[in-house]
């Protein structure tokens, strides 16, 4: 009985630490992804939703809020609220609006003077009150803001401008960061298309590029880093992968002997009274293949990733272990009996623990190689 209790006791142990380390290892952030509503954006860093999203899951100055009508709602500090219409988080850059639709009213006091943000594409529109027989000339009237018996129009082209001051009174000119347009619809524009705005800072666009997540370094407000891009250290992926082909296996082995030892002792314990003498034989234990060292790896070849993207095997161009695409300038390595490509970092990690190609399960050979560049 006392045996049982010990054996109990030990894989209660041992499952608990394996299932903490799982935990541990492909646990995702705490900052998830958030978005007022399903047809919103999908809001994450460098932005946060407030009350959704904690101060450590954005950057400041880049707060956004929902509204009663769900709405995504970034507040410009000189120029009051706008609804988010889009974020391009590669690109860096965000498409804003008038929840109340008289973005011209807005344009004509946008201010973006303390804010991170700046226009990607200024044009210069000129605003003119006319008269209601303007209207036949086909240029679009700002509506929300003409009257009964004036109509407002804004116009980039200087031709215009040149032909209507001396008829029309010339309002103002502003610079309007518009979204990108041809001539003819700028010039026949009732600027009631998004504000196309960006960032400098923080600067994620190579990482979002790539693939992977910005966000700020532990224990600092400012400074950001790059998590899950391929090819850069071992990902969440890659630390899954290895977790599960090594510890399972592993913890298999642990338990089959555990359970065969077990066996043996109860076996003894009741044939105790009844065999004056055993001669009990305890069976091999099952031997676990540890990885390989460190100069046996480093002497399957690498390989260099060119422009064309040419390699041993042209199917193969995504890593099998963190099934990320390559990427010229990415440092692969082979195993030469199968000729098996691998991120090197994704592949390093797995020999370490396996001393088999991870596809084929054949145990590589210790071959001298140097890098080459494809």
């Amino acid at each position: 009985m006392d045996t049982l209790k010990i054996f109990s006791h030990l894989l209660f142990f041992i499952f608990f630490f394996f299932c903490s380390y799982l935990h541990t290892t492909t646990s995702t952030d705490t900052c998830i992804r958030a978005a007022c509503r399903s047809t919103k954006p999908e809001i994450r860093f460098p932005f946060r939703i407030e009350g959704r999203q904690s101060k450590s899951c954005g950057y400041p100055g880049f707060h956004l809020s929902c509204d009663s009508s769900n709405q995504t709602i970034l507040e410009l500090p000189y120029s009051g609220k706008f609804s988010v219409q889009g974020i391009d988080y590669a690109a860096q850059e965000i498409w804003i609006n008038d929840p109340n639709n008289c973005l011209p009213q807005r344009i004509l006091w946008l201010n973006l003077s303390g804010s991170p943000f700046n226009g990607v594409n200024y044009q210069k529109f000129t605003f003119f009150n006319c008269s209601l027989d303007y209207l036949k000339y086909g240029f679009n009237p700002i509506a929300c803001l003409s009257g009964g018996n004036y109509t407002v129009f804004a116009t980039s082209s200087t031709k215009v401008v040149s032909s209507l001051s001396s008829s029309c009174q010339r309002v103002t000119t502003v610079a309007v960061p518009v979204e990108w347009a041809s001539h003819d619809q700028i010039l026949k524009s009732d600027l009631s298309n998004n504000l196309r705005l960006t960032w400098d800072k923080p600067k994620c666009r190579k990482c979002e590029s790539r693939g992977g997540e910005c966000r700020l370094k532990a224990n600092s407000t400012r400074q950001t880093i790059c998590s899950n891009a391929p090819g850069r250290g071992i990902t969440r992926s890659v630390r899954y992968a290895i977790t599960v082909g090594a510890g399972v296996p592993t913890l298999l082995c642990i338990l089959g002997l555990l359970c065969f030892v077990c066996g043996k002792v109860q076996s003894c314990t009741v044939r105790r009274n009844s065999i004056p003498e055993l001669n009990a034989t305890v069976a091999p234990q099952p031997t676990i293949e540890d990885g390989l060292d460190g100069p046996t790896i480093e002497s399957y070849p690498k390989i260099v990733i060119g422009e064309s993207r040419r390699l041993p095997k042209p199917d193969d161009n995504t890593c099998p272990i963190c099934l990320c695409e390559y990427w010229p300038k990415e440092t692969l390595r082979s195993i030469p009996q199968c000729q098996h490509c691998f991120h090197a970092d994704c592949i390093d990690e797995w020999l370490r623990l396996n001393a088999t190609c991870p596809i084929c399960r054949n145990s590589p050979e210790r071959p001298s190689s140097p890098v080459q560049d494809s």
